[in-house]
């Protein structure tokens, strides 16, 4: 079976170095990791709202997310120093692969009217951030268990440098970006 990290290793890494035109192998632009992130709707009034963003974040990724809480206290928002806000979870290696692979073919076909993703959101070193406005388009959630819309954000962390080099790997890793007008 053919993998995108096979894939990575055996072409892509020498087809970009080639296009970039880098010597160094060492140089040559990679994925570093892959962080998943989600923002709790209504954490502080009830405290099961976590519990069940865990269980959705570990059936996304396969990996036992970290609850974040707040680092000060809002009084605008009931938010007290300390309360669970939201659940991160960080892929490495093979899991990050996979991940991303599973994004690109089975995850954003599934997205209603999808044209292709943003090419604006580099964040000027090469890192891409990925937003879905609902969990819910992630083949291992059932539909039928999600009580309440969440959304979620993909950042993929790379060893870039620059936008220019973080694009042409997204592309080669088969991102599908917008056309350009």
């Amino acid at each position: 079976m053919d993998t995108l990290e096979k894939r990575y290793k055996e072409k892509i890494a020498k087809e970009l170095q080639t296009k970039l035109g880098v010597t160094n192998v060492m140089a040559i632009p990679a994925m570093k990791k892959i962080v998943v992130n989600m923002g709790v709707k209504d954490a502080v009034l009830d405290k099961k709202h976590v519990t069940k963003a865990v269980d959705v974040m570990t059936q996304i990724t396969g990996q036992k997310p970290k609850v974040v809480k707040s680092k000060k206290s809002i009084a605008t928002f009931k938010l007290r120093e300390g309360d669970p806000i939201g659940v991160v979870v960080t892929l490495h290696g093979k899991r990050m692969y996979e991940f991303l692979e599973k994004i690109i073919d089975i995850v954003l076909p599934r997205i209603k009217d999808f044209r292709g993703v943003s090419r604006t959101s580099f964040d000027g070193h090469g890192n891409y951030a990925l937003g879905f406005p609902e969990y819910a388009v992630f083949p291992e959630i059932d539909l039928s268990t999600v009580d309440r819309i969440q959304g979620l954000e993909v950042i993929v962390v790379t060893n870039a440098g620059t936008d220019e080099k973080g694009f042409a790997l997204m592309e080669a890793l088969g991102i599908p970006f917008m056309k350009e007008k």
